[in-house]
């Protein structure tokens, strides 16, 4: 696995903490380097929030991401803030539902996912987040899915262990999505 580093970024309250400790926890359960550096506003639910992912064989020398191998942005602020601090070649991950307009970059890979409508075609808005995360592992293989999914059930714990199903459906969804996003189109 190539160093991984990634910004995720929306407004708080779409769990973007949580997509960052959900890779981080599962690298280090894959005894790999991590960092999790999260920033958010004094707003906390509603205003600007992001952290900064680094997963690598080698020692991680600082936690802060400067040059992304990936950006997943949930929000446009968020897409306008980050996307110019993607490497060429980077991977972009962008919530189409709440971004209206394509990256403006042709240098990286931008893939736009209605996570919205996805997270609610699972039952609630409120995984729109591990949509995204799908999307970027099926892309990145960052992970193990096995790994993420024990991660998942640490990171609920007792009392959200009801909400490991939709969860892990979402994340599914996200995986699919960015499949079926790959796969050439079907000559008719």
């Amino acid at each position: 696995m190539n160093e991984q580093r990634i910004i995720i970024a929306g407004f708080g309250g779409q769990g973007v903490l949580m997509i960052g400790k959900l890779l981080a926890s599962a690298g280090m359960e894959e005894s790999r380097e991590v960092s999790w550096l999260p920033s958010y506003g004094p707003e906390m639910r509603g205003g600007t929030a992001n952290c900064n992912v680094i997963l690598s064989e080698e020692p991680i020398g600082a936690p802060t991401v400067t040059e992304a191998t990936c950006l997943i942005a949930m929000n446009l602020p968020s897409l306008d803030k980050f996307e110019n601090d993607l490497v060429p070649g980077g991977l972009l991950v962008f919530n189409s539902s709440m971004i209206p307009r394509a990256p403006q970059r042709t240098d990286i890979v931008a893939i736009g996912i209605p996570a919205n409508e996805l997270a609610l075609e699972q039952g609630s808005l409120r995984v729109a987040n591990v949509v995204m995360l799908g999307v970027y592992l099926a892309h990145s293989q960052a992970v193990r899915m096995d790994t993420l999914e024990t991660v998942l059930r640490e990171i609920l714990g007792h009392g959200k262990e009801h909400l490991l199903e939709i969860n892990l459906h979402a994340l599914k969804a996200g995986m699919n999505f960015a499949s079926a996003a790959a796969a050439p189109a079907a000559l008719g």
